[in-house]
């Protein structure tokens, strides 16, 4: 048996098998699909025309009422559904090690996306706030991509895709503040790949994580987006659209914790 003492030979000695692992000849076919999608993506971000800020309506949320000293309050205060169930999700991988990839960073972003959204919402006509939401956001969506693709394709994709879309997601927010390009392609191209994924028959040993329960809730949540107004004038101005909107796109989180299994939440 060969004995490397030194580090930095063992390293070398390793290189000839990873490279082999991961050469596009030993790649699977649903890999390569995968390369592909995500190459035309970076490609459209690179490459698209950039679009100016001013591009993103910042719109005026119906629901702008104080409640305990704390202003825009439906819209703050129902952020708080993400920190349910992200620390909800994080109770939930205590001890699993069968858990997909990406799973953790799925229920870290959710939490961010507490903190940054009801930063937001706090004054949401200060346009730099934006930034604090959609890096929580982002966070959350590279989460959600790695499940994805670590359910239907292989462990090692679900690694490749948490990595490269948490990369490109984070960027993509803080470029935002100038060119929208990167972001739109980020929040839209990559829905379009969780739901091509969706449709994709699950892999042998996968935990089996309903990722159209988690679309569906999304969908749901921009639906209530678009309906802020509309919402808010047919409950009697219980509630705005935009406020159950972050109710929607919190229990998006619900199929991934269910199917992480029965433990309870707290303690």
């Amino acid at each position: 048996m060969l004995r490397i003492d030194d580090p930095a030979q063992a390293a070398n000695a390793r290189l000839p098998s990873l490279s082999r692992r991961f050469a596009l000849g030993a790649l699977e076919p649903r890999e390569k699909y995968l390369i592909g999608a995500l190459s035309v993506l970076t490609l459209t971000a690179l490459l698209a025309p950039a679009l100016p800020a001013a591009a993103w309506h910042i719109p005026h949320f119906v629901d702008d009422r104080t409640w305990l000293g704390v202003p825009n309050a439906g819209d703050v205060l129902s952020n708080l559904a993400f920190l349910a169930m992200g620390v909800c999700g994080s109770e939930r991988l205590r001890g699993r090690s069968d858990a997909p990839v990406g799973a953790s960073w799925f229920f870290v972003g959710l939490v961010l996306t507490c903190l940054g959204s009801g930063f937001y919402h706090l004054d949401p006509d200060v346009p730099q706030r934006l930034v604090a939401d959609r890096l929580g956001m982002a966070v959350a969506f590279a989460g959600f991509l790695g499940i994805a693709a670590s359910e239907r394709i292989s462990t090692r994709a679900g690694e490749a895709v948490l990595v490269l879309t948490m990369i490109a997601g984070l960027l993509a927010a803080w470029v935002a503040r100038e060119n929208l390009t990167p972001w739109v392609v980020v929040q839209f191209g990559g829905m379009a790949l969780a739901v091509a994924l969706a449709l994709t028959r699950p892999r042998p040993g996968a935990l089996g994580v309903p990722l159209g329960g988690v679309i569906a809730f999304y969908v749901l949540a921009k639906l209530f987006e678009l309906g802020d107004v509309t919402v808010f004038e047919a409950t009697g101005h219980i509630v705005s659209g935009h406020t159950l909107k972050h109710l929607a796109a919190a229990l998006a989180a619900w199929p991934v914790i269910r199917a992480l299994g029965s433990r309870p939440c707290t303690h």
